[in-house]
C-alpha cells in the first residue's frame, strides 16, 4: 500500500502542473466549452489513478519479468537464444505498449484511416523486436555502444532521403512513442539481467544503458522501410477533434471503456503466456512469487485502462483545443511561451523517467544524482517543444532542420563523452517521450497546425515527439562533458 501511495504522489505531481495550466488558460487566453473542460478535469483524475496503478503493476509484475527472463537469456551462452528471445519479447511488449496505441491512433485519426492503426502497431513492433535482439546481442558480445549507434543513424539518414515528409515526422515520432511506461522498465530489466552477469562490473554499469536507444531505433527504420515501400506519399491530414461539439460528459468515457479493454487484454495477452510457459519450462518460481508477478500484471491492465480512456476521452481533445485557440491569437509569442512552459514540466509528468533517473543514481553509486538528470532533461524538452511550435508558425522551417544537425551534434559527442553517458543520454531520448508528451503535448501540436494557415496536421503536426526525444540527447551527453572537465580539474588540482 506504501508503494502505491508512494507512486499515486508522484503522478499527482507529474499531472497538476499541465492541469494547473490548461485552467489557467482557460480563464485567460483560451475559454473553452464547459463539457470540454469537465471531460479533461475528469480525464486528468483517470490518467491520476490509472498512471499510478499501472506504475505500482509494472514494478510487481512487468519489471520482474524482464529481469527473470533477461537473466535466463543471458545464462543459455547460445547467441541464437538471445536473438530469438530478443524478437519474442520485443515485438510483444512493445505491441502492449500505450503510447504506442496513442501515437497510432491520432495517426489513423488524421488520416481518415488511411493510415491504419494496427498497420502501425505491428509495423513498428517488428522494427522495435528486430533491434532489441541486437542490442542484446551487442551486450553478449561487447560491441561498443557509440559504433552501434553511428552505424544505425547513418542508415536512418540514408533511408530519409527517401521517405516522403509526412512520414518522416510520423518515423521518428514512433521512435518515442514506443519507449514509454510499459517497454523501458522492460527493456531496462532485460538488459540489467543480461548484463550484470558479466565479470567486468564496469563494462556490466555501462552496459545496463542503451538497449532502449537501440531499440527504439528500430521504429525509425521500420516506418521508413513501410513508407518506402507502400509509396504511400500523398496522403493528407485534418484534425476532426477540433470542431467536435459532442455535448454529453460522460458518452465518450463508456464509449472508449470496451474498445480500449479489448485492445488492452490483446496486447498483454502475450507476455503473460510467454512468462507463463517460461515459468514452466526454466524459471520454476515458487507460487507465491508467481502469483504476486500475476498480480502485479492485473493491476498493470486496469491501470493501463484507465489512463488511455482517460487520455482519448477527455485529456487529448483539451490539449488540440487549446493549441488550436492560441495559434488563433494575433500575438504568436504567447504560444511560444506557453509551449516552453508546458515542455519545461511535462518531462516531470513522464513516469519513466522516474525508473531511468533512479537507475542512473544507483549504477553511478550518486555519482550522477536525479537531480542534475531531470533538470538537464527538462531544459531539453522545453526548447524541443518551444522550436517544434515555431516550426508551425513558420512553413519554410521543416523538421529535418531540426532533426539532421541535431543528431549530427548528439552522435559527434559519443566520441569525446564518458562512455557511460552515452547509453543515458541515449535511453534518456525515450524515456522523455513517455504517456504526457504523446497525449496532450502531441494534441496541442496538432491543434496549432490544423489553426495555421500553410501547415499541414500530417507534417507539421507530428514530428513534436521526435524532437522531444532528441534534445535530451545532446543535453545529457552535455551534462557527461561538463562532469568529465569537472573530473580532469580535480584531478589536476589534486596532481598540483
Amino acid at each position: 500500500m506504501n508503494v502505491l501511495l508512494h507512486k499515486l504522489r508522484e503522478v499527482v505531481i507529474a499531472v497538476i502542473p499541465i492541469t494547473l495550466i490548461v485552467i489557467l488558460l482557460h480563464f485567460t487566453l483560451t475559454p473553452l466549452e464547459p463539457f470540454v473542460l469537465y471531460r479533461f478535469l475528469i480525464g486528468a483524475a483517470l490518467i491520476v489513478i490509472g498512471l499510478s496503478i499501472f506504475l505500482f503493476g509494472v514494478d510487481i509484475g512487468i519489471t520482474p519479468i524482464g529481469n527473470v527472463m533477461g537473466a535466463t537469456i543471458a545464462k543459455s551462452n547460445k547467441i541464437w537464444i538471445v536473438i530469438v528471445a530478443g524478437i519474442l519479447l520485443g515485438f510483444f511488449i512493445s505491441i502492449a505498449e500505450p503510447d504506442l496505441h496513442i501515437l497510432a491512433g491520432q495517426i489513423a485519426l488524421v488520416t481518415s484511416g488511411s493510415v491504419t492503426k494496427l498497420s502501425i502497431v505491428v509495423i513498428v513492433s517488428i522494427g522495435i523486436a528486430i533491434l532489441l535482439a541486437i542490442g542484446l546481442a551487442r551486450i553478449v558480445f561487447n560491441i561498443p555502444l557509440y559504433k552501434l549507434l553511428t552505424v544505425m543513424y547513418l542508415i536512418i539518414f540514408a533511408l530519409a532521403l527517401f521517405t516522403s515528409p509526412e512520414f518522416l515526422a510520423i518515423s521518428f515520432d514512433s521512435s518515442g512513442a514506443t519507449t514509454g511506461a510499459l517497454t523501458v522498465p522492460f527493456m531496462l530489466a532485460l538488459a540489467i539481467g543480461v548484463s550484470t552477469l558479466k565479470k567486468d562490473s564496469r563494462a556490466s554499469e555501462k552496459d545496463s544503458f542503451g538497449l532502449v536507444a537501440i531499440a527504439s531505433g528500430g521504429a525509425i527504420i521500420a516506418v521508413m522501410i513501410m513508407s518506402i515501400i507502400t509509396k504511400q506519399d500523398e496522403i493528407s491530414g485534418s484534425l476532426d477533434s477540433v470542431t467536435n461539439n459532442e455535448h454529453s460528459l460522460l458518452a465518450p468515457f463508456i464509449h472508449k471503456l470496451p474498445i480500449i479493454s479489448g485492445e488492452i487484454i490483446l496486447a498483454l495477452f502475450p507476455v503473460v503466456a510467454l512468462f507463463v510457459l517460461f515459468n514452466k519450462r526454466l524459471f520454476k518460481q515458487s507460487k507465491k512469487a508467481f502469483r504476486k508477478i500475476l498480480i502485479g500484471v492485473l493491476f498493470t491492465f486496469i491501470g493501463l485502462v484507465l489512463f488511455l480512456v482517460g487520455v482519448n476521452a477527455g485529456f487529448m481533445n483539451a490539449g488540440s483545443l487549446v493549441g488550436y485557440a492560441l495559434a488563433t491569437l494575433d500575438n504568436k509569442f504567447y504560444i511560444i511561451i506557453i509551449s516552453l512552459v508546458l515542455g519545461l514540466v511535462v518531462i516531470l509528468a513522464e513516469p519513466a523517467v522516474y525508473v531511468l533517473t533512479q537507475q542512473i543514481q544507483e549504477v553511478t553509486s550518486g555519482y550522477v544524482s536525479r537531480i542534475a538528470v531531470i533538470v538537464s532533461l527538462s531544459i531539453g524538452v522545453g526548447l524541443a517543444v518551444a522550436l517544434s511550435i515555431i516550426r508551425i508558425l513558420v512553413p519554410e522551417i521543416e523538421l529535418w532542420h531540426y532533426l539532421l544537425p541535431g543528431y549530427i551534434i548528439a552522435i559527434a559527442l559519443m566520441y569525446i563523452v564518458p562512455k557511460l553517458f552515452i547509453g543515458m543520454a541515449f535511453d534518456a531520448g525515450g524515456v522523455a517521450s513517455g504517456p504526457m508528451t504523446a497525449t496532450f503535448i502531441l494534441a496541442f501540436a496538432q491543434g496549432a497546425a490544423e489553426s495555421i494557415d500553410g501547415a499541414d496536421v500530417l507534417v507539421d503536426g507530428f514530428g513534436i515527439i521526435a524532437m522531444v526525444a532528441m534534445t535530451p540527447i545532446i543535453a545529457l551527453q552535455l551534462l557527461g562533458l561538463v562532469f568529465k572537465l569537472k573530473s580532469r580539474k580535480r584531478g589536476l588540482a589534486q596532481h598540483d
